[in-house]
């Protein structure tokens, strides 16, 4: 057990000389596909309703208010997690980090296990909510200051391919997830506490493969092909946390972020619906109108540019700019949003699609992108500690965005009597409103030298 443990240390995670760094991203993927399952929970949702009466809701059954308030427990864990936890990280090392997030991530579906056998909703709500929440919030940052280091000439390629992961966590999550539940479902029961102990042994054992294989880089280690190591790169160069949160920079990234994230968000928790009554059989025709399958189909495609957006933008962003790249994000999508309530009155449903699924590649595009962003601003010495301080955005964007969107969209359809499909037309021009205060609060950042000087 001593063995163990003093494996996990940071000084026995310092890879050895001639160290292929191309070995460090699995890793990381292996930690990111996994904790991305929190964007398939939603697959529980409608068996965990169903408990008592299997087939259908019945007295003593959850409600889905009930049940949707795990995910927001978790998505509120993630953030505080990372904040609290961020200079422990870069104090420990990636290895014990993700050791930690492994065993809350998998012990998470473990106690939500016993909760739905015992159903206990408080279990669900510890599980998968408080200690599931802290797994995302560990895991998500600590493989990213280590690639960061690895990768002192690509950081925006390098943090993408690992963030991309936690985008594709769904697209593996779902199937599995139902797949088991199929295979578990008895007349008797709905298969779920069976799948939650069997996904929480397979995530264990596919992030404890992240946990054994991670390594960092030695003191001053640096590319073959790099005749000398950027100064944002060294490991002694940059502010610490507590510094960084004293700057004006960090509270105009975290402007970014959250206004960024707030959009996309808005739009996507409310994209089935959207497509739907935009393209309405009473506006476009029996013809030509949107099924509830085919929109099904339309938000596998939005997450889809969602991964891929992750990859795209932050590897695009090491040769173009990191604030280039964010004027990108806020200037296209301010003009898509505006467009988007047009595409609805010509009947342009190929228009529509398009323009949210470029949405979504820099929605997903903006998380990948941030912490090199940070490392430019920063430096290395404490980024993952900042990015974790500064994902508390993430949070914030997770109640503004959707709360935005529904609530004015309830406001013009039950109090100003407006269609269905014309009521997204405000919410279309705020979200491009939020997306130019993040325009200027990114051409706001300047470099540290320039603003203390």
């Amino acid at each position: 057990m001593l063995a163990l443990f003093s494996f996990l240390d940071k000084a026995h995670s310092i890879a050895p000389l001639g160290y292929n760094r191309w070995r460090v991203p699995p890793a990381a993927l292996a930690i990111h596909l996994s904790i991305g399952q929190i964007y398939a929970y939603s697959v529980f949702n409608k068996p965990l309703t169903q408990l008592v009466g299997i087939t259908q809701p019945a007295d003593g059954d959850w409600t889905l208010v009930e049940i949707g308030h795990i995910f927001s427990i978790a998505l509120f864990c993630l953030g505080a997690s990372a904040a609290v936890f961020g200079r422990w990280l870069e104090r420990v090392g990636p290895r014990k980090a993700m050791f930690v997030s492994a065993l809350c991530f998998s012990g998470g579906f473990f106690v939500s296990a016993i909760g739905v056998w015992q159903h206990q909703l408080a279990l669900l709500y510890l599980g998968h909510g408080v200690l599931g929440g802290i797994g995302l919030g560990l895991g998500y940052i600590s493989p990213v200051s280590t690639l960061i280091k690895w990768f002192p000439d690509r950081p925006g390629m390098a943090t993408g391919m690992a963030i991309m992961g936690f985008g594709g966590g769904a697209m593996l999550a779902a199937p599995l997830s139902v797949a088991l539940m199929d295979a578990f479902r008895t007349p008797t029961s709905t298969g779920v506490a069976e799948t939650f102990a069997v996904m929480g042994a397979l995530y264990l054992a596919y992030m404890l493969f992240g946990v054994f294989t991670v390594r960092i880089p030695p003191e001053g280690w640096k590319p073959a092909d790099m005749a000398e190591l950027p100064p944002q790169s060294r490991a002694e160069y940059g502010l610490t946390a507590d510094e960084a949160i004293r700057t004006p920079q960090f509270y105009l990234l975290f402007g970014v972020l959250m206004l960024n994230v707030s959009a996309g968000l808005g739009v996507l928790g409310q994209a089935s619906v959207m497509i739907q009554e935009m393209f309405s059989e009473a506006v476009v025709g029996s013809e030509r109108a949107v099924t509830a399958a085919a929109a099904s189909g339309f938000v596998g495609l939005l997450s889809l540019f969602n991964m891929i957006g992750r990859f795209f933008w932050s590897s695009l962003s090491d040769r173009i700019g990191r604030r280039n790249t964010y004027i990108i994000f806020f200037v296209l999508g301010a003009v898509l949003y505006v467009v988007v309530p047009w595409t609805g009155r010509l009947g342009a449903l190929t228009g529509f699609v398009l323009a949210f699924s470029i949405i979504m590649s820099m929605y997903g595009g903006g998380f990948a992108t941030i912490p090199a962003y940070l490392r430019d601003v920063f430096g290395v010495r404490e980024v993952g500690a900042i990015h974790g301080r500064l994902l508390l955005a993430w949070s914030l964007a997770a109640v503004i965005g959707p709360q935005l969107l529904n609530n004015l969209r309830a406001y013009q359809i039950e109090t100003l009597g407006l269609p269905p499909a014309q009521a997204y037309s405000l919410t279309m021009y705020l979200m491009a409103g939020l997306l130019v205060l993040g325009l200027i609060c990114n051409l706001a950042v300047r470099p540290l030298k320039q603003t203390n000087s």
